[in-house]
């Protein structure tokens, strides 16, 4: 008998996953940094803001009573719920039914994979704009579909890209993902281009997957929500989290909302597949919820800070690069010298070079070629370190440009 483990090569679905384009950058940083190299980190988009104490001392006095230490329920305690649905009626003016309506995930990322899990057939062709958030294409491609590409960026009319590869898919989509504000792109939408959206799912009998995990760390206007557009309900469900919002990444808390079939068939597979968040952390997300909201807007002001410090000192470097209106992702096209390299070798050579980590383009898809994200995860001081290096990466390789007009961070739409 072989009791050697099988090379992942003989399994099917790890076969349709690409190697992990981040992992090289990861390895670099992490051999710097066990050389003693101080590598300043604006890769992973993961908040280094602690909790709000509120929620940590809810999570604490829950905790204490042991009756909470027992199985919790898949689809999210009531009370999580009913806050849920309350945040979405405060925040964009939408009712939901949270028996119907509203289903708590282990964050947003394993809600949109199982909700893959539920709604596809192996084949079913899915619209994923391009580039992306890996687990949008990639949650659907475990899940066995095809993925048809749709190139994102500024000035393209995504409607009008949708519907071309929505003509020319054998078999028709089922389904499209959207996710304004974007990551990594921090591309924002408006509410005309969900009424688009909305109208283009419909006529074409496909559901819609929204994530709209930085709705709540904006610059600008309030992001909307695509459920507030008439006959949403019909088509979309939408995605999001605590993560962002209240430095929640590692506590692993996000939820679902609208369309009734497309919860319930959301809940019935996680049913099978796990128990809930802990207890105590239901709870104390509740009280995110329904608690003060000051630390929301600290959040706001806090990104808000870190961008300008970096947009405007990257374009006194000589490397302009576009303002977000939200997220907490600066997305900067490569500076001209360095194009033809490619971002993962661009990625590479400013760590190496500069001790700045940021994540390369392609590894967020093809139409991320060209381009790095940088997020915005270290404090003023480390940003402005971060400036400094990277303006004396860039004259040592003459690579100053003039500033220029940033592109619209608006999707368009026809």
């Amino acid at each position: 008998m072989n009791r050697f483990p099988a090379p992942p090569s003989r399994f099917h679905r790890i076969r349709r996953l690409p190697p992990y384009v981040f992992a090289e950058v990861n390895e670099m940083k992490a051999r710097a940094r066990a050389a003693g190299r101080d590598i300043i980190d604006l890769g992973m988009g993961n908040p280094d803001a602690p909790t709000p104490s509120h929620i940590v001392d809810k999570l604490i006095e829950t905790v204490r009573n042991p009756r909470t230490h027992r199985y919790s329920t898949s689809r999210g305690i009531p009370g999580l719920r009913r806050a849920l649905a309350g945040y979405y009626e405060r925040r964009f003016g939408v009712r939901l039914d949270p028996e119907r309506e509203v289903c708590v995930t282990l964050g947003s990322k394993e809600g949109l994979a199982n909700l893959a899990q539920a709604i596809t057939a192996p084949g079913d062709t899915i619209l994923v704009p391009n580039p992306s958030y890996p687990i949008h294409p990639y949650g659907f491609i475990i899940a066995g579909a095809a993925i048809r590409h749709v190139p994102l960026a500024p000035g393209v009319d995504l409607i009008r890209e949708l519907a071309r590869a929505a003509e020319h898919s054998v078999p028709p989509p089922t389904a499209m993902i959207l996710n304004f504000p974007s990551n990594p792109t921090a591309l924002t939408a408006d509410r005309s281009f969900y009424r688009e959206a909305v109208a283009f799912a419909r006529r074409q009998g496909m559901f819609i997957l929204s994530d709209i995990a930085y709705a709540e760390i904006y610059f600008e206007e309030p992001p909307p929500s695509i459920l507030e557009v008439p006959g949403a309900f019909e088509v979309a469900v939408e995605f999001s989290s605590l993560s962002k919002t209240y430095s929640m990444p590692g506590w692993r808390i996000g939820f679902a909302a609208g369309n009734p079939d497309l919860i319930a068939a959301l809940a019935r597979i996680k049913s099978y597949l796990d128990y809930g968040a802990f207890t105590p952390v239901q709870v104390a997300a509740t009280a995110a919820l329904n608690g003060p909201q000051d630390c929301v807007e600290e959040a706001r002001r806090r990104y808000r800070e870190r961008r300008d410090i970096l947009v405007d000192g990257l374009a006194r470097a000589g490397w302009p690069i576009p303002v977000p209106a939200a997220t907490m992702f600066c997305w900067a096209p490569l500076p001209e010298r360095f194009r033809g390299m490619g971002s993962l070798a661009f990625a590479k050579l400013l760590l190496e070079e500069a001790e700045v980590a940021v994540s390369p383009g392609i590894g967020f898809g093809e139409y991320g070629e060209g381009f790095v994200r940088m997020a915005l995860v270290e404090n003023r001081q480390r940003l402005r370190q971060a400036v400094r290096n990277i303006r004396q990466f860039l004259a040592r390789h003459g690579a100053v440009e003039r500033p220029q007009r940033a592109p619209s961070a608006r999707v368009t739409q026809g």
